[in-house]
């Protein structure tokens, strides 16, 4: 029985195993909290190893073993999507955007290290993140061309046209009345850009067909949005000790959301359907993709 079929009998094991991994690999790239000047890299680390799920990077490893190939091969490329993804946690908290006290069951990073530290952690990380993936000591078994696409893609995914773009338009739709297409562009930027382009990589650095990574990018795509209702219904139904941050703050902001907008229940049932279409673009796959079919089910059905 091969790993991945193994680790999918204890899903859960699955996960942690990846957590693990995805940690150890951060903890050696990111140097340690007495280099100096000391309080940037502790100001980083605070937030880095505050606990996340570690999801885009657990979706980059399950990708390309979907398709054969390694977890540990690309964990310098899971390690920088995590850095990506953290900047933009931190920088998201601010009183300038979000205003949130908390994250992950602890103090926002701004609130520890205030204002100016936080945005210049958020800053490293998101420089450190495309130094790792230029670094020719990682990733020595890729060309430069397949480099390349890798950082413009995931550049794209976190610039403009992807999480900056849906930001801006999340910031700029609040208190005001929303449509669904307006809804779906946040969504699927703010969030989903992310989510697509960890899958994309896993799947380029496995030497995925075309067609397999067509089927990868429809299947993150669907999951991309459905993780974002999910957090929708969790800011209203979620227990705040349970999720790690506050609740019901995006109704007091006036945010942009699914329930808002059609309703809990049919929040719910879009975030199902968004689940079958998901499942229905692995059907190809083997047993090598199970993991991914288990984060899809847990995405939607997760209660933090």
């Amino acid at each position: 029985m091969n790993e991945a079929k193994d680790l999918f009998m204890n899903f859960d094991s699955y996960l942690s195993d990846r957590k693990k991994r995805v940690d150890m690999a951060l903890r050696e790239y990111i140097p340690p909290e007495h280099t100096y000047p000391t309080i940037i890299f502790q100001a980083v680390r605070y937030s880095l190893f505050a606990g996340g799920k570690r999801l885009r990077p657990i979706l980059c490893m399950a990708a390309t073993e979907a398709l054969g190939g390694s977890a540990d091969d690309v964990l310098p490329v899971a390690c920088a999507l995590e850095m990506i993804h953290t900047y933009s946690l931190i920088h998201d908290d601010l009183p300038a955007i979000d205003n949130d006290d908390y994250r992950r069951g602890i103090l926002t990073n701004h609130k520890i290290f205030g204002e100016s530290i936080a945005i210049l952690a958020g800053d490293a990380l998101l420089t450190e993140a495309f130094r790792l993936l230029a670094n020719p000591d990682h990733l020595k078994n890729i060309d430069a061309a397949k480099r390349l696409d890798l950082i413009h893609d995931i550049s794209e995914a976190a610039g403009f046209f992807g999480m900056v773009g849906g930001q801006v338009m999340d910031v700029q739709s609040e208190g005001k009345e929303v449509d669904l297409a307006t809804l779906h562009y946040i969504h699927s930027r703010k969030t989903g850009a992310m989510i697509v382009t960890s899958i994309r990589s896993g799947a380029v650095l496995a030497g995925g067909k075309p067609s397999e990574m067509e089927a990868l990018i429809r299947y993150a795509t669907q999951i991309g949005l459905a993780f974002q209702i999910a957090d929708d219904i969790l800011n209203i139904e979620g227990e705040e000790k349970r999720i790690g941050k506050s609740t019901g703050t995006d109704r007091t902001r006036g945010k942009a959301t699914y329930p808002a907008l059609v309703g809990i229940e049919e929040s719910r049932k879009k975030g199902r359907e968004l689940l079958d279409e998901a499942l229905s673009a692995l059907v190809s796959f083997d047993e090598k993709a199970e993991p991914l079919r288990r984060i899809a089910r847990h995405i939607v059905e997760r209660d933090f």
